[in-house]
């Protein structure tokens, strides 16, 4: 077969059209002035003639180009020609033989399944990338090109495909261009950016709580799920705080932004926020003292937030949130709630005072507190993902890390989901029969006068026997609660209360009363008469501490370590 009886249509705007002969012309036909004058530009300033485009021979600049090229023809791609940078990269290749056996290289670049599509649809096609036999990679070019009849030379549709009117075969012209130096630097870029999201992915893991703090009256489960490869690490992060006197913080939060910077700036809030949480303040004063911090961190980075309290003594969840999404809550009947007020603008916009509001949390409820990579969707409103979260926690039931997963699931969450997503369950279970009996109250109102501190340790001593706590553990609580009771009719005003309650760990020794002014440990001369209260519960005690309630008064608390078998029956 004649090579320059084939036409083709050659990528882009670099279209050439074969020779008009059979007999190729000398490289020098240029510059003989062999182009007809008809056909050529004249410079206005003498210098030799330019061909037009038409007139170039086909073949000869094939030759010449540093792409490699290679024409097969007809159903078993026989080939019709390759030129010297082909030949040069993958070897000398015999004419007329089917590409199959004579270009090994095509095969295992799986390009023969092209060549027939390019044949049946009379379209080119293109890939982008692939790498050789030789370990080079070349973007690879297959265009259709017809032979003609009657003209001697070849022809082109006006569409710049193959004509298809069954007068002459045709072929495909394979054009290779040279991208390893992209490739690698492609590759090389990828790389970064995987080492990059996986420190930022190592960065952000270690920052998280690695053990979740285990309550006594809480079961609580949290998963992380960060975005798919192709998304960068955001600033999501949750933590459990048991704050001491049986109460729990449970915080969720979203640092706006990706990448390294984002990571970083969570590890320092959830870092604040375990210092603020020690203070044993109310949410919505815990969120001003981040806001404040967050704008000095980096006053370009937003973070939203929902800081949130569990009294088990209250059955409520006291929260606060700065533009965080709402928490859901499921009561024991299934019924979920949301409470999604008050809230507040994102942490570091300053200028905002928060509010704290509660939401019913007694036992056998189930709360769920999120980020916005669960339920927020390109395709749909938020409130439609909030609402689907919802309608999957009404019917999720079983452990807090069942439930946790199952909600993962149910929106969808897969490896490559394009943002990161933070959940964090808890449960205040109902706790019946012999469990029931390890987690009980009492209290004791008083009315103030010189007999309000004697009542108080004989209802302290009768509450522990009847527990049927070990003789030194009961001693040790009613001297707890002598001295509370004592500084609460000293430095406190009424009303007065005495509260003991104990877990399955501990028992809790709780006094209020109407003033604020919180105790201080101090070291007692020794000619003082007074100030050794405090001191001694602070010795006696595991741990001891205070905090004002939202009546405006204040609550000092103790607690005590269970020894192992305190139980009702004296066996754990």
């Amino acid at each position: 077969m004649n090579f320059t009886r084939w036409s083709a249509r050659l990528p882009g705007t670099q279209r050439r059209a074969a020779a008009r002969t059979d007999h190729p012309a000398s490289p020098d036909r240029w510059a003989e002035g062999s182009v007809p004058a008809a056909r050529a530009e004249q410079l206005t300033d003498g210098a030799a003639p330019v061909p037009a485009v038409d007139e170039l021979p086909a073949r000869e600049v094939l030759d010449r180009v540093p792409a490699l090229v290679a024409l097969v023809h007809g159903p078993d791609h026989r080939i019709a020609y390759v030129n010297d940078a082909y030949a040069t990269a993958f070897g000398v290749r015999p004419l007329g033989a089917p590409a199959r056996e004579a270009l090994p290289e095509l095969h295992a670049l799986g390009l023969l399944p092209l060549l027939d599509q390019v044949l049946r649809s009379g379209r080119p096609r293109t890939l982008k990338s692939r790498r050789a036999p030789d370990g080079r990679s070349y973007r690879f070019t297959c265009t259709p090109v017809a032979e003609t009849e009657g003209r001697g030379g070849p022809a082109v549709d006006g569409r710049g495909g193959s004509s298809g009117d069954g007068r002459g075969g045709s072929g495909v012209l394979v054009f290779a261009t040279d991208v390893t130096d992209h490739a690698e630097a492609a590759e090389r870029l990828r790389a970064s950016e995987r080492r990059q999201r996986e420190t930022a992915v190592t960065l952000q893991r270690s920052l998280l709580p690695q053990v979740l703090e285990e309550p006594d009256d809480l079961r609580i489960a949290a998963t992380y799920q960060p975005g798919g490869t192709e998304a960068a690490v955001g600033g999501d992060w949750y933590d459990v705080i048991t704050l001491g006197g049986g109460r729990t913080a449970l915080v969720i939060g979203d640092v706006m932004g990706r990448g390294v910077r984002a990571a970083a700036v969570m590890g320092q809030l959830r870092t604040a926020v375990r210092a603020y949480a020690r203070l044993d303040l109310p949410p919505h004063e815990v969120l001003q003292l981040l806001d404040g911090l967050a704008t000095e961190i980096d006053a370009n980075q937003i973070a939203t937030c929902v800081y949130a309290v569990h009294d088990p003594n209250e059955g409520r969840l006291v929260y606060a949130s700065a533009g965080h999404l709402p928490i859901l809550v499921r009561d024991e009947s299934g019924t979920v709630l949301r409470a999604d007020e008050p809230t507040g603008p994102p942490l570091g916009t300053g200028g905002w005072m928060h509010a704290s509001g509660s939401v019913p949390l007694g036992h056998g409820s189930t709360a769920v507190l999120y980020t916005d990579g669960l339920v927020e969707r390109r395709d749909e409103d938020l409130d439609e993902g909030i609402a689907a979260l919802e309608r999957a926690l009404a019917g999720a039931t079983g452990t807090p890390q069942v439930i946790c997963d199952r909600l993962v699931r149910s929106a969808g969450v897969q490896a490559d989901h394009d943002d990161d997503v933070a959940v964090l369950v808890l449960q205040h279970p109902a706790r019946t029969g012999p469990d029931g009996e390890l987690f009980r109250n009492a209290a004791l109102e008083l009315l103030g006068g010189v007999e309000a501190a004697p009542r108080a340790r004989a209802f302290a001593s009768g509450v522990l026997t009847s527990w049927r706590f070990p003789s030194d553990l009961h001693d040790l609580g009613v001297l707890a609660a002598s001295e509370l009771v004592a500084n609460s009719l000293q430095h406190g005003t009424p009303p007065m209360r005495l509260r003991l309650r104990r877990t399955d760990r501990r028992l809790i020794i709780e006094v209020t009363d109407g003033d604020d002014h919180l105790p201080r440990r101090r070291r007692a001369e020794p000619g003082d008469e007074s100030g050794r209260g405090i001191a001694i519960v602070a010795t006696i005690a595991s741990n001891w501490g205070s905090r004002r309630t939202p009546g405006g008064g204040k609550a000092v608390w103790c607690e005590f370590a269970l020894p192992r078998g305190a139980g009702v029956t004296g066996v754990r």
